[in-house]
């Protein structure tokens, strides 16, 4: 049986990292429905991230996404993020917004457009050295849309003279994580489009290379728990985009559309080792909250990730390993579903308590008068949003 101490204590030491773009607006192409009390700027969005973390404790860290948070002075959000007991975490790039990306960023057959392109990403880096950021992510919109539009070896060329120059700018202390996505808004052939191109590349980079996985940019019925465990057993595994699917890339809550397939790919970070320190995963969210109140969702996700890592910790490994020598299928799947099928709200109600803070994170957060707050003061100015 599991130890009840450790379980806890690992759900105590569990960090999520929440993305700043999730607290201002944001929407799908046809619509950003905006809301009040929407942050204004980089500032506001991290007041809003202390607010979530106040009410979890688990959610300390938040990414930054450059150009959106750009600002003059760096230190100083750095400074800010401390003040309230965060930290900041993954910088976002993002070359996939101007006219000059229509055909690609860096693997664009212009030299001139890679080369802005590629500058960019070495801004990027530079704002990790003021920001104390470890992570640098790496999501690339390049492809192409018909076949003969663009010679495809030549693209992967591209891409990786593009990598291998960002991957010699970091330091010591740094990452670069590649995400992949399966497809768009390029729709013929994505340069980056599985897990197996990003780790192909981070493998010839180096150490400092890993792959990021969301959960949202695979096609239907993939196993992605199998991929988590390969990359883990790899050391290949740098972090999470978590969210949620029905159709394709829904940026939906996490564990809202499938909370089984979540409860099954936190079992296999718990079962090799993912939530140990030293592996380096980031948990992160990379959510699109179009009709729910921001920072309620946030909460809602963070809670998700933490019931389902829970489950997993609660998985009777003895059992399960005697069932798998066995060969007892049926045993095994029964010890994994007796996990999923355990009510975890009460042991994570139990947690909260123990760390000073109220057992139910959404309540909290209504009691805090947080939202009502923000309402009245947050007028004027331009909300923060999508190419904000």
């Amino acid at each position: 049986m599991p130890d009840l101490h450790a379980v806890t204590a690992a759900l105590k030491s569990q960090r999520i990292e929440t993305p700043s773009w999730a607290y201002g607006n944001s929407g799908t192409r046809f619509k950003v429905f905006r809301q009040e009390g929407v942050p204004r700027d980089p500032f506001e969005k991290l007041d809003d991230a202390a607010q979530v973390h106040a009410a979890t404790g688990v959610a300390p860290v938040v990414a930054l996404h450059i150009p959106w948070d750009r600002v003059e002075d760096y230190a100083a959000l750095r400074a800010y993020a401390e003040e309230r007991g965060l930290r900041l975490g993954a910088i976002n790039s993002n070359v996939f917004q101007d006219d000059d990306y229509k055909l690609g960023s860096v693997t664009n057959p212009d030299p001139a457009v890679r080369k802005k392109a590629l500058q960019h990403l070495l801004e990027c880096v530079d704002i990790m050295d003021a920001t104390g950021s470890r992570d640098l992510k790496l999501w690339f919109s390049d492809g192409t849309n018909y076949p003969g539009q663009d010679d495809i070896a030549s693209r992967q060329g591209r891409l990786g003279e593009a990598l291998a120059a960002v991957y010699e700018r970091l330091g010591d202390d740094q990452r670069m994580l590649l995400e992949y996505k399966l497809f768009e808004p390029a729709f013929y052939a994505t340069d980056v489009p599985d897990w197996g191109t990003s780790y192909a590349h981070c493998l010839k980079l180096g150490p400092k290379a890993q792959v990021v996985v969301d959960t949202g940019h695979h096609a239907p019925g993939t196993n992605i728990e199998f991929i988590v465990a390969f990359l883990l057993r790899e050391g290949k595994l740098g972090g999470f985009d978590f969210n949620s699917r029905f159709y394709a890339d829904d940026d939906l809550m996490v564990g809202a559309a499938d909370p089984f397939q979540l409860f099954r790919i936190m079992y296999e970070v718990v079962k090799n080792g993912g939530l140990e320190p030293a592996t380096g995963v980031a948990f992160m969210l990379d959510q699109c909250h179009n009709i729910e109140a921001k920072i309620p969702a946030i909460i809602r996700s963070v809670m998700n990730v933490q019931e389902a890592t829970a489950k997993a910790l609660l998985v009777d490994a003895g059992a399960l390993h005697a069932a798998q020598a066995a060969g007892d299928v049926l045993e095994a799947n029964a010890v994994l579903m007796d996990a999923y099928d355990t009510d975890v709200r009460p042991l994570l109600a139990q947690v909260r308590q123990e760390q000073g803070l109220h057992p139910d994170p959404i309540t909290a957060y209504r009691e805090s008068g947080w939202q009502q707050q923000i309402t009245t003061t947050r007028v004027g100015g331009e909300q923060a949003g999508w190419g904000a």
